[in-house]
């Protein structure tokens, strides 16, 4: 049986799960920091727009793994 295509979505749908609600939570709380402190808008909004950078990137990397693992290279 071919089970790489069924790896892959699997490989992709949770690593892609992970970030999405990472930076989901991480949104919700920069907001609701901004709103208690409105002078360090620029901090939080640095620090957000950091931290939900390196989020998506670990969903980039779970794509290009079931790319891999579809075609399966390595």
């Amino acid at each position: 049986m071919e089970f790489a295509g069924l790896a892959a979505g699997i490989a992709v749908g949770l690593g892609v799960l992970g970030p999405s609600i990472g930076v989901g939570l991480a949104t919700a709380k920069a907001a609701e920091a901004i709103g208690r402190n409105p002078d360090a808008a620029g901090t939080i909004r640095t620090t957000l727009i950091l931290g939900g950078a390196l989020a998506e990137g670990l969903g980039i990397l779970s794509f290009v793994l079931g790319i891999l693992l579809w075609t399966r290279i390595g």
